[in-house]
């Protein structure tokens, strides 16, 4: 399972141009969903899912069966399946795949970022001997709702909620 940035506006764009099925139709085979969610397949693809979740991210799901690499017309046929993919992603995200590959590095760095700001938070309150008992409790629930936030997928927030745990602390 694999989850992409979403332009900005473009989920709203798609949901008035009948979702992400009908955008699915125009690159695969079997499209069968409501709105924001399908399934379906496509060549080498014999299974895709896809939908928008609650954070407005696009969240796929692809089996993909092996080609024969010493048959000509298998290989042709991965490669329009890749183009199809390709395709899909480009206008289902509003990004290229360079802009994708560029947006999960920055959700990934988000994440570091926040977990750093956790570490940092705990080492400081630990070798700290001046710390009110009042700033404690609010860095300890800085700290939770920066776990609860990066296990739910929102690393922009958690990087946000990290920051504040450092000025409170610094």
């Amino acid at each position: 399972m694999e989850t992409f940035e979403v332009k900005r506006g473009l989920v709203k764009k798609l949901t008035s141009e009948g979702g992400l099925v009908v955008l699915a139709g125009k690159h695969f085979d079997n499209v069968d969903g409501s709105g924001d969610a399908f399934t379906g397949s496509h060549g080498i693809m014999s299974s895709i899912s896809a939908e928008y979740n609650s954070l407005g991210k696009l969240v796929v799901d692809v089996s993909q069966e092996r080609p024969d690499f010493d048959d000509p017309d298998a290989m042709t046929a991965a490669m329009d399946s890749r183009r199809r993919w390709s395709a899909f992603l480009d206008e289902a995200t509003g990004y290229n795949s360079k802009q994708r590959g560029d947006k999960a590095k920055e959700f990934a760095k988000k994440a570091s970022k926040a977990k750093s700001g956790i570490s940092q938070g705990r080492k400081f309150m630990e070798m700290s001997t001046t710390l009110s008992d009042e700033i404690r409790t609010q860095a300890e629930e800085y700290i939770t709702t920066i776990e609860g936030l990066l296990d739910a997928g929102d690393n922009t927030k958690a990087e946000s909620t990290a920051k504040k745990l450092s000025k409170l602390l610094g």
